[in-house]
């Protein structure tokens, strides 16, 4: 069933849908029930940390001798995630353990590494998930009855490829995941939890130093120059958010990497680069021109261009030396990211272009 609740994002009315964590309760909640009540559900309902409690459709019943399995199916809403569509089964058996067990079958991965919130060697079911899945299955399991239940996802060891998993150490397919049991469409808080997330890992292996990019084209530059993928992480447009992860984890020494487009935004202290929150780019470049000698018609000019390589050109014609500017700019934004920090991170700073290739590059002796 749809989650007819809505957020209003960018001006759009856009539906929640729910999240793995969820279906992976209510297909455990529902292979329970007919494991030792005998009825096969149409429906099952669950409640969720949001406080929104969930009427989910049961699919694919099956039934044998000490077992029982179904599905419910992801519905993600308007939101662009990779699992929507894709089925969340659990198998329920019987045991004498007087517990409830969980383990991982098919695309449900298992955690390699430390430094996540589940221990290696356990399934990738996250801690909140994991306490709906006991919470539903808890209030149709007959007192002192044992349980295994077994969690998989068709086709989902093929889809975690394109997830953050393989970096996080997390093996054989997806996570089940979900700290609300709902997905609010384009929710910012989920994409900065998982990029805090790699962070963590790192942190946990010891490491003192990253390379942080905004996107692929600064990622792509870095793996050209010989930098160590596991090194890299992306922060999208937020660059201060993830400084803050940086100095809580205990890193000593950032590398940042990016496009003057993204960075030059960073020399006027701004930490969240999204567009409409601050595109100040022609401002900035305006102001740093004419610091440089750029004459009132090149300033002007400058007002009105679309591009950073268009104001570039600009300077370049009223005789200001783009070279020198382009460090002025690097060791502004390596300043303010020191000063972001509190001054207990050390940063590095690599000001590149996709025409011109390494504009300017603010470093220390220490090498990476």
């Amino acid at each position: 069933m749809k989650i007819e609740k809505f957020v209003v994002k960018n001006g759009k009315k856009l539906r929640c849908g729910y999240t793995t964590g969820a279906c992976a309760a209510a297909a455990s909640k529902a292979a329970a029930y007919m494991l030792f009540h005998g009825n096969v559900p149409e429906t099952v309902v669950i409640d969720t940390p949001k406080g929104w409690p969930l009427t989910l459709d049961v699919e694919a019943p099956k039934k044998g001798d000490g077992w029982a399995e179904c599905g419910v199916r992801k519905d993600a809403g308007d939101d662009p995630d990779v699992t929507h569509g894709m089925r969340v089964f659990a198998r329920a058996e019987k045991t004498d353990a007087g517990c409830i067990m969980l383990a991982a079958g098919e695309g449900v991965g298992t955690v390699t590494r430390p430094g996540l919130s589940v221990e290696p060697g356990e399934p990738a079911i996250n801690p909140v998930p994991r306490a709906m899945i006991i919470k539903e299955v808890m209030k149709v399991l007959p007192e002192g009855a044992g349980i295994k239940i077994t969690l998989s996802i068709p086709g989902g060891e093929e889809v975690a490829k394109n997830t953050f998993n393989p970096r996080l150490g997390i093996e054989g397919g997806l996570s089940i995941i979900g700290t609300t049991g709902i997905v609010e469409p384009m929710s910012m808080e989920a994409l900065k939890d998982a990029m805090a997330l790699e962070l963590s890992m790192m942190a946990s292996q010891g490491q003192k130093k990253a390379v942080l990019t905004p996107g692929n084209y600064g990622k792509n530059y870095a793996l050209k120059i010989g930098v160590d993928e596991s090194m890299i992480v992306s922060y999208g447009n937020f660059l201060g958010f993830m400084l803050e992860k940086a100095v809580e984890y205990g890193f000593e020494k950032i590398w940042l990497i990016g496009d003057m487009g993204k960075l030059i935004k960073v020399a006027a202290g701004i930490f969240n680069t999204a567009g409409r929150i601050a595109d100040a780019r022609a401002e900035i470049m305006a102001a740093y021109g004419a610091h440089f000698g750029a004459d009132r018609d090149a300033v002007d000019k400058i007002l009105l261009s679309a591009t950073t390589e268009e104001a570039m050109e600009i300077m370049e014609k009223s005789g200001v030396d783009t070279g020198e500017f382009c460090r002025f700019v690097a060791r502004r934004i390596a300043d303010k990211c020191a000063w972001y920090a509190g001054g207990r991170l050390k940063v590095d700073v690599d000001l590149i272009s996709q025409k011109r290739g390494l504009l300017a590059r603010i470093r220390g002796d220490e090498k990476w």
